[in-house]
């Protein structure tokens, strides 16, 4: 393995801090949207999120600490996973906030179970399958930034103004020329830097409000059940255990990109016990009512544009992400940034996670004719559902669920064309 230069406890900090701002919006929109969808009242909004944010936390440092168990032992972060926001809500506006989180801690039990037995198809993952996950893993959420560089919502008048654009520029800007031109600790920030820049950038053209800082309150500790009692149907508790799989999927890609960012060589063991601490994670999410949790590949960009391997940031940021949770008014301060801003980092982080996978594709030799197919039809099916998830419109609900994912495609694809397609064991012997 790879020697892994430790930073000081101050650079530690701010590393951390990077992390944090890497992954908070995308942490705080799964309990936005089911909450609106469900119409939460501002007061179960603010405890649900607060919650979320601590369990974050919780759930992070059980992937960094590695026990005979448990922990992948890699630099990860983890969030509420997006794809968990249909399904929820419609669990919950037909059986009740019970029957979702009952099918929440369902599906962490599942997962739980299951990760020795899904652990072992890290065999059916070469580079060539690797590779396409991790190009598309990053390019599918290209999109995502280019939204938020517009403001957020594409149906709002204002969306793509010349201010939005601006902040996200200026963003993208101080992150290029850090990268270029600093050294040391001040490039390894570059990302904290560009949304610190871009935030100030915006102030000055009057696009931060303080006034949900001024709102929140200082102090909540998570409550265990806080939304009601958990109940467990069986159909409710099928569906999210479909869509964690799913979660799984993208993890393991982030888990390869991470191993190959720290010259780790990951085993079936490791990937059983990362498998189980998001089994745990989840299981938690139900019971303190916040919302299902996947490994964020947004992460994997601050690492790789870092170059800081060590977990000792991620650390930092766990214990940040659980003093968030507990002091709302903090957690508050990060959603001052423009969305612009964040836009403009996560370009730059989606496309290094991009990248990166292409990387690992130039370790595969494409004069064999089986690994042309597996990149191109994986990946070039993995970006056009990104464009067009509607495509699968027509297929039942469960189904559904699964196949609009675009990272889930890819794998799959990948994985099946590597089985079926002649060569792979003369490949394997080579």
């Amino acid at each position: 393995m790879e020697q892994v230069k430790q930073p000081n406890r101050i650079e530690s900090l701010f590393l951390g801090l990077q992390h944090v701002l890497a992954m908070y919006s995308g942490g705080v929109l799964v309990p936005l949207m089911i909450g609106a969808a469900l119409q939460f009242s501002a007061t179960q909004m603010a405890v649900l999120i607060s919650a979320d944010i601590f369990m974050t936390g919780i759930g992070t440092l059980l992937q960094l600490k590695q026990t005979r168990f448990t922990g992948i032992g890699l630099p990860v972060v983890i969030g509420s996973a997006i794809q968990t926001v249909t399904p929820l809500v419609n669990i919950g506006s037909t059986l009740g906030i019970g029957a979702m989180y009952g099918a929440t801690i369902g599906a962490g039990i599942f997962v739980f179970l299951i990760a020795g037995i899904f652990a072992k198809l890290r065999r059916f993952f070469p580079p060539v399958v690797t590779g396409s996950l991790i190009t598309v893993i990053g390019f599918a959420l290209v999109p995502v930034a280019i939204q938020n560089i517009g403001g957020g919502d594409p149906t709002a008048a204002n969306f793509g103004s010349l201010a939005d654009l601006s902040i996200a520029l200026v963003t993208i800007v101080t992150i290029v020329l850090l990268n270029i031109y600093a050294k040391g600790f001040m490039k390894a920030i570059a990302v904290l830097l560009g949304i610190i820049v871009g935030t100030i950038f915006a102030a000055f053209l009057g696009h931060v409000s303080m006034d949900a800082v001024m709102d929140a309150s200082w102090f909540h500790l998570p409550k265990p059940f806080y939304m009601g009692t958990p109940t467990f149907h069986a159909s409710a508790i099928i569906t999210m255990s479909v869509v964690a799989l799913t979660s799984l999927i993208e993890s393991t890609g982030v888990y390869f990109a991470l191993a190959d960012l720290t010259g780790d060589d990951l085993t079936e063991k490791d990937l059983t016990r990362g498998y189980r601490s998001e089994g745990l994670a989840v299981m938690l999410s139900g019971i303190f009512s916040t919302f299902p949790y996947s490994t964020f590949s947004q992460n994997v960009g601050v690492v790789r544009l870092s170059g800081v391997k060590s977990k000792r940031p991620i650390y930092f940021a766990a214990v940040m992400l659980m003093i968030i949770g507990l002091l709302p008014k903090f957690g508050a301060l990060a959603t001052t940034i423009p969305t612009s801003a964040l836009g403009g980092a996560m370009l730059v982080l989606f496309g290094t996670i991009g990248i990166q996978g292409i990387t690992i594709l130039h370790q595969v030799d494409f004069d064999q004719d089986r690994n042309l197919m597996i990149a191109a039809l994986s990946i070039g099916a993995g970006i056009g559902i990104t464009v067009y998830p509607q495509i699968f419109q027509k297929l039942p609900d469960l189904i559904r669920l699964v196949i609009e994912n675009a990272v889930v495609v890819t794998s799959i694809l990948a994985v099946f064309l590597n089985i079926v397609i002649p060569g792979r064991k003369q490949e394997e012997g080579a």
